[in-house]
């Protein structure tokens, strides 16, 4: 609160001229007496009136700025403990009263501008920003952030973790929309960055010191609890957050990051320049991209490798999620090499399985003919593959199952009935009808079957019919890869040449 200049006069005046008391002063003024005792503070006058009494803490006072002197943080109530051993006899209230006076305040430190020569220094970090709902996943969005310290120019890429993987992954992005590489890259005490500090100590990781190797820049760690070193990419991020992430809407990761690389080539690429006011951070990193180190004839592989261990049947877990494996590979030790797209399951050097990467949680991502060769080779496994596709469609169908287990019914036939009502009216129909079926307590197809007509009645919708196709007209429809058409043109020389 700002007291104005009429009324600071005043006080001094009735304080020093006529001898007012400072309650007198507040009373007349009407104005609060810590408002007086401020003023007369801030004039660093001596104060007139009688002298201070003495107090029974006066002579703790030097081995309590002692004490605070080496233990700033120490609690009033351990310090008042410390002086009654000694003698003091005061009330903890008034004690507590008297050392938030004594307490010695936090130095407040000044701090130099950072300046960086062009292509010198970017800096990076992550950044945390929700989560995603993939499917039955949860999964941590996280936004990998590198800003060059001249020009101020971001790259932004989002990923489903903060992996060392995709940590490495971003820097490669960057290297690439940049055209080149920093000189030094500056890092938080991340753990894909330090793996241990003790003093001026470091130990790096060992990944990234190959791929800084690789790459021909020098990482460097910011000092313990200084985030004013990397305050760059500190700002980026709160500037993503507010003129980036906010309100943003996007259908799934890789439109996010369609936005994000439209975003940095435009709006933040087209702010002021922070080094040099009169132009924006387009036009200086136009200059600096040209001080950048050259990239390497070859990108760093960054494919993330995970042993892993096939049980009894034939999948591996990974990332939250089964991939199928052929049968023979049961009871092994295998590897997986798995990018953000792909996930190869490799026995030695030979790749026995590839896979579309799945993000979702619990998901069994399956090879037809995996799956094919094992069912021809034990037939029995038929009525379980049938009955694990029912389940997954419709959940309550094992509950049917099951209590028609118990009235002795015959399951395979039940299971087939089930599975060609799910081929006609689908999985959201077949659930919704065995549920109803269960709620009247008739666990038996011909209940489903009711349920499926009358809803099917409901709606206005005609009967679906089963249309079943021969094996040989089913198999028109299997994908064909298509052959290299250097095939073609060799017959054609070929006949050329002999015409």
């Amino acid at each position: 609160m700002v007291i104005p200049a009429d009324i600071e006069a005043q006080i001094l005046r009735y304080y020093h001229a006529e001898r007012w008391t400072i309650g007198t002063i507040a009373q007349q003024l009407h104005i609060h007496h810590s408002v007086v005792r401020r003023v007369l503070g801030q004039a660093g006058l001596p104060k007139i009136g009688s002298p201070a009494r003495a107090s029974r803490i006066d002579p703790y006072l030097p081995f309590i700025h002692q004490t605070l002197e080496t233990f700033p943080s120490l609690t009033a109530s351990r310090l008042y403990a410390m002086v009654c051993e000694r003698g003091y006899r005061g009330s903890p209230d008034h004690f507590r009263h008297i050392i938030a006076c004594h307490r010695p305040r936090a130095k407040v430190e000044a701090y130099l501008r950072l300046r960086t020569l062009p292509g010198e220094q970017a800096q990076v970090d992550w950044g945390h920003f929700g989560h995603l709902e993939i499917g039955r996943a949860r999964r941590p969005l996280m936004a990998f952030v590198m800003v060059l310290s001249y020009s101020r120019q971001i790259f932004l890429r989002f990923y489903p973790d903060a992996r060392m993987e995709n940590f490495l992954r971003g820097h490669v992005g960057a290297f690439s929309a940049w055209g080149g590489v920093p000189r030094v890259l500056l890092y938080d005490n991340l753990k894909s960055a330090v793996l241990e500090r003790r003093g001026d100590a470091i130990r790096f990781h060992p990944t990234l010191l190959g791929f800084a190797g690789h790459y021909r820049y020098e990482p460097r760690p910011v000092a313990i609890a200084r985030g004013n070193e990397k305050g760059r990419v500190e700002r980026a991020i709160r500037y993503v957050r507010d003129s980036f992430f906010a309100a943003r809407r996007f259908t799934d990761l890789a439109d996010l990051n369609t936005q994000a690389d439209a975003w940095c080539n435009g709006p933040a690429a087209d702010r002021r320049c922070p080094e040099e006011s009169l132009r924006s951070v387009r036009e200086v990193f136009a200059e600096e991209a040209k001080r950048l180190l050259a990239l390497p004839d070859n990108p760093a592989p960054l494919l993330e490798q995970v042993a892993v261990r096939v049980g009894k049947t034939p999948y591996v877990r990974f990332d939250l999620n089964d991939y199928s494996v052929p049968h023979d590979h049961v009871r092994r030790g295998l590897t997986i090499l798995a990018d953000p797209q792909e996930v190869r399951i490799v026995d030695g050097s030979a790749v026995i399985a590839l896979h579309p990467r799945c993000y979702d949680k619990g998901a069994q991502i399956e090879e037809p003919g995996h799956v094919q060769a094992l069912v021809d080779q034990k037939r029995s496994a038929r009525k379980h593959r049938a009955t694990d596709r029912l389940v997954r469609a419709a959940p309550a169908s094992q509950t049917l199952l099951m209590r028609a287990a118990e009235r002795g019914e015959n399951l395979g036939a039940i299971t087939a009935t089930l599975l060609r009502l799910l081929d006609r009216y689908g999985a959201g129909e077949l659930q919704a009808s065995i549920c109803e079926a269960l709620t009247r307590n008739v666990p038996h197809p011909n209940a489903v079957r009711l349920a499926l007509d009358r809803r099917r009645e409901e709606r206005g919708a005609a009967p679906p019919v089963a249309a079943g196709l021969p094996a040989h007209v089913q198999a028109r429809d299997r994908p064909v890869k298509p052959h290299a058409l250097e095939t073609y043109d060799q017959i054609k020389d070929c006949s050329d040449d002999n015409n």
